[in-house]
């Protein structure tokens, strides 16, 4: 008796609602050869969102493909016009109307054949009644994992594609695969059986690493979603977006572009260390973000110049009732607007400056689209909220240059001792948990050097042990350098009960003294 995991089309594909998965029993005793991969849902924040831009991004600004294109989406070559004509017309669509246009379904059934020549991978969709097709179905192949296999040509048969046979070019940069589907006369097949072949024997392993990890009744090592542009009706089981997140699909949206910026514009800086748990530090009461926030607390905010992180502590527990709204009153919203404005054009030349890439520009841009406040009538609590979060986060990356800058000027001022080993501030990044949107690690800095005489920023106590040790007496403790000074970490929390600060006091050194 084998068992395929049966899952629900409107639930796995919604990034921050709650994913659950059904069984159902099949009893294929004609082949024994057959092995079922328990599906698992996919639990990453914006999954299915992060698709979409990889869609969207996948095209150059010149209109073309690019080479790092081709190799993300499994394309052989640019002559490849069966692949290539499909991505670009995937990255149209989801250019053209933020994807409102785009359908997604998960299938509802799983199950990965051995035989001869290869693998058989069979899907089952629950297909929306009757869709209007404005494009060719597409089966898109999205890894679970990266591929760490060498290069493998692998050929896919099916009376469900176009043309029955498609091929991809799968590296250790391919993360998704198109296959573009046959609708006969405008409908979708339900079934899809396809047969899975590599260009050599040698590469058999390979290819089952691909499609169940190696291991018969493993895990899926690939997530399949078809993509499919038109109307459905009223059924809201295949919609892609999830109402029950903050406020409104832009608001999900919009955060989930935020994070795809910050991880973009932030430093690269990995630690090895083991990542902290931002619960195991003492804060000060939650305080909530919301319709009911005082204009005392949200200004006291925004001329915060603390560090702010974006986490979701549980995922797939925001609820209906997630309040992704503000009500300022129109002199802050006002506020935020030009601050909104100003620092928008100062990160702008900050990404010029270190050339992190046009993605970053455009990405910022669909941001301040998102969170567009009106100047002749009051902006809606949506805008306000998503307008609030992003003046948060541009604060937080400016802030995050200005001390690389500060450091790098500190250094390279021959006058100034920190200079030589003398105590000062020194950058030290560290790990955050994965859950977070963004930032991923944080610049909580150190204090490192000598406390040699004159003593760096030194109270009495510590000049009067400097001079009691001199004297001869070495058996106390030297003045060591030391943080004096800290700045609070920020939480931006997102949970089921609606979105949170929680303030993280003395996480930050700012200052440096010999104590």
């Amino acid at each position: 008796m084998l068992v395929v995991n049966v899952l629900s089309c409107g639930v796995l594909m919604l990034c921050w609602a709650r994913h659950v998965s059904h069984g159902q029993q099949l009893m294929p005793d004609h082949n024994p050869a057959m092995t079922v991969s328990h599906h698992a849902p996919h639990n990453a924040p914006c999954f299915v969102d992060d698709i979409f831009a990889a869609l969207r991004d996948g095209v150059g600004n010149n209109g073309e493909l690019t080479n790092g294109s081709l190799t993300l989406f499994g394309i052989c070559t640019v002559s490849d016009s069966s692949s290539g004509s499909v991505l670009l017309e995937l990255a149209k669509e989801t250019s053209r109307n933020q994807r409102n246009g785009l359908e997604v379904l998960h299938p509802t059934g799983v199950l990965v054949a051995e035989e001869d020549d290869g693998e058989t991978l069979m899907l089952t969709f629950d297909l929306p009644p009757s869709p209007l097709l404005k494009l060719n179905p597409v089966l898109l192949l999205a890894f679970e994992s990266p591929f760490k296999g060498g290069d493998v040509d692998v050929t896919f048969t099916s009376q469900s594609l176009q043309l029955n046979t498609q091929s991809a070019c799968i590296s250790g940069g391919t993360e998704y695969i198109l296959l573009t589907g046959n609708a006969s006369e405008g409908t979708l097949h339900q079934k899809w059986r396809i047969s899975v072949e590599t260009n050599s024997p040698d590469m058999k392993k390979s290819l089952k690493d691909i499609l169940i990890g190696g291991k018969p009744g493993s895990n899926i090592s690939i997530i399949p979603l078809l993509l499919f542009s038109g109307g459905t009706g009223t059924d809201t089981r295949h919609t892609h977006v999830s109402s029950s997140f903050p406020a409104s699909s832009q608001t999900f949206s919009f955060l989930c572009e935020l994070k795809r910026f910050l991880g973009d514009v932030l430093p690269n800086d990995h630690p090895e260390s083991p990542p902290l748990q931002l619960d195991s530090f003492p804060s000060m009461p939650p305080l909530s973000l919301g319709l009911s926030s005082s204009e005392t607390l949200l200004a006291g905010l925004i001329n915060s110049s603390s560090p702010t992180v974006f986490c979701f502590p549980r995922w797939g527990s925001i609820s209906q009732g997630h309040p992704g709204q503000l009500a300022m009153s129109s002199a802050l919203v006002e506020e935020v607007r030009q601050r909104l404005e100003q620092i928008g054009m100062q990160i702008m030349e900050l990404i010029r400056e270190k050339e992190v890439g046009h993605r970053a520009t455009e990405r910022l841009e669909r941001l301040k689209d998102f969170s567009t406040l009106p100047t002749k009538e009051l902006a809606a609590g949506e805008s306000q909220y998503r307008a609030f979060l992003l003046l948060k986060a541009l604060q937080t990356v400016a802030r995050v240059y200005e001390l690389q800058r500060g450091l790098r000027a500190t250094r390279a001022d021959p006058s100034n001792p920190v200079r030589g080993n003398v105590c000062g501030l020194r950058s030290l990044t560290v790990s955050l948990e994965r859950r977070l949107v963004g930032p991923n690690t944080a610049n909580i800095n150190n204090c490192q050097g000598s406390c040699a005489f004159p003593l760096t920023n030194a109270n009495n106590h510590a000049v009067l042990l400097h001079f009691y040790i001199e004297s001869g007496n070495t058996d106390e403790r030297p003045p060591c350098c030391v943080p004096v000074a800290y700045d609070p970490l920020e939480v931006v929390d997102l949970n089921e009960d609606g979105t949170y600060l929680s303030i993280k006091p003395d996480l930050v050194a700012k200052e440096c003294g010999c104590r």
